[in-house]
């Protein structure tokens, strides 16, 4: 399954709102319960990767994708 644009972009952001929430409170109690949240550096490393992807994606669409130049040089024998 590739992944789309839309798709990559739906996870940055979704990924970037649990970075703003781990950074009002790491733990909370409901009832007796403590409750943690992810750790931040998961939440960052993931933030990393979809804006990565998000970067490559917006590139292919504008047909700025990766290029490769090769240098060949023709032998006569």
């Amino acid at each position: 399954m590739a992944i789309t644009l839309e798709v990559a972009q739906a996870q940055l952001a979704l990924w970037i709102e649990a970075e703003s929430k781990i950074a009002v409170n790491q733990s909370y109690r409901i009832g007796g319960k403590e409750y943690r949240r992810a750790d931040l550096a998961q939440v960052l490393a993931q933030i990393k990767y979809w804006n990565q992807q998000v970067n490559k994606l917006t590139r292919r669409s504008k047909g700025k994708g990766k290029r490769r130049v090769m240098r060949i040089t023709p032998l006569d024998l």
